[in-house]
């Protein structure tokens, strides 16, 4: 993922693009065109003038991988960790039991361990709740399981997606449901560097996909809604449109930011390992099944190395950011955020505050957004000064 450690399959980097220019205009799918710096970033996003703090409201924790809200239960954080455990954050505390511990079962380091975990719209009622992680012999696992009170029940568990991963790298982790129920995963192209196997543009796998699981629980099966992702690295429903905002990592270029708007109907193709962010690699070929989307953004290795997805602002103490998506880098700890505009390119804006190993967003009940850090921290995104930002 990039997400959690630097990707060690990685091929040695290109030599950067030769332009005469300063900017060159790149035409990509969909007949949209971005004008392209020499490295590769697709605008210079401007400064915000401050309004922004992050407050640490926990730390200590081993590895955090992600952060939930367990609905129902308000004021309490669900934070992962890669090793395999659910801690329990209360009050800037840890309660002593873990909500679940899958370390026995699960195999951690580089970009492997516990990625994803979600609680069912109606967990409240029903208890469930769902996780995946790598088992003991690297391949994916997505598994429901039950809670009551502050303790999953082991005997619980249901398997309802294994994966055979063939690298060590590359393995998505998100997990999350849309307006209508639905249970969405990401997955990465499998690993290694320059999708060797083809497996993004391949249809034929689940492997760089986002998928969605349809049906009754009894009998559902899993989707293919969108492919062509080498690595989507945190993605997000946007509470009041209901678009899928994708968080793509790059691979030697370009970081890139995707959108699968809601009722899209058909599939969905982002193109890896054709493209990447805007770049096209000519020696690829592009699988003609669906639309071909270009990301909404991308930006290059001036900028940072890992993208790390957040959430559209819906909350209300931060005025200046609502309706606004924020997003990060691992590598750079950077922070922006966006703004589509119909008709052109989004307006970016590098906030004024940085969290170095960023690899998580998270958002409460009322909208306010949350990170964590590979440091072991987890921090909220308030005001400056305490107040509501005006």
């Amino acid at each position: 993922m990039r997400g959690v450690s630097t990707d060690t399959h990685r091929a040695r980097r290109p030599r950067s693009l030769r332009i005469g220019a300063a900017l060159l205009l790149v035409p990509v799918a969909a007949g949209v065109a971005y004008a392209l710096d020499r490295e590769g970033n697709v605008s210079r996003p401007g400064l915000d003038g401050g309004g922004l703090r992050l407050v640490t409201v926990a730390q200590g924790l081993e590895g955090p991988t992600g952060l939930a809200y367990r609905p129902g239960d308000p004021d309490r954080l669900y934070v992962t960790e890669q090793t395999g455990r659910i801690r329990i954050v209360e009050d800037g505390r840890f309660l002593p039991r873990p909500f679940l511990d899958l370390r026995a079962r699960v195999l951690a380091g580089g970009e492997r361990g516990l990625l994803g975990l979600v609680f069912a719209p109606d967990h409240a009622g029903s208890g469930l709740l769902y996780v995946h992680y790598t088992n003991r012999r690297g391949d994916t696992r997505v598994v429901r399981y039950r809670a009551r009170g502050d303790r999953v029940e082991p005997g619980s568990a249901r398997t309802l997606l294994s994966v055979r991963q063939p690298y060590e790298n590359h393995k998505g982790g998100q997990l999350a449901f849309d307006r209508r129920g639905r249970l969405h995963l990401g997955l990465g192209d499998g690993g290694s560097a320059f999708d060797p196997e083809r497996r993004g543009q391949d249809l034929g796998t689940s492997l760089g996909k986002v998928l969605r699981r349809e049906g009754a629980r009894s009998r559902a099966k899993w989707k293919t809604v969108a492919y062509g992702l080498r690595n989507p690295w945190r993605f997000s429903f946007d509470r009041a449109t209901g678009d899928l905002w994708i968080a793509d990592v790059g691979q030697d270029r370009q970081e890139e930011i995707n959108v699968l708007p809601a009722g899209e109907r058909g599939l969905v193709n982002f193109g890896w390992s054709a493209y990447e962010g805007t770049y096209r690699w000519r020696t690829r070929a592009v699988n003609p099944r669906g639309r071909l989307a270009a990301p909404v953004t991308a930006y290059g290795r001036r900028y940072g190395c890992s993208v790390t997805g957040g959430y559209v602002y819906r909350g209300r103490t931060l005025p200046r950011l609502r309706g606004r998506y924020l997003y990060g880098d691992l590598c750079t700890g950077t922070i922006w955020s966006l703004r589509r505009r119909p008709g052109a390119r989004p307006a970016i804006r590098r906030e004024r505050v940085k969290l170095p190993l960023l690899t998580s967003f998270a958002e409460d009940r009322s909208g306010e957004l949350y990170a964590v850090s590979l440091d072991g921290r987890v921090v909220a995104l308030r005001a400056a000064g305490g107040g509501a930002q005006r």
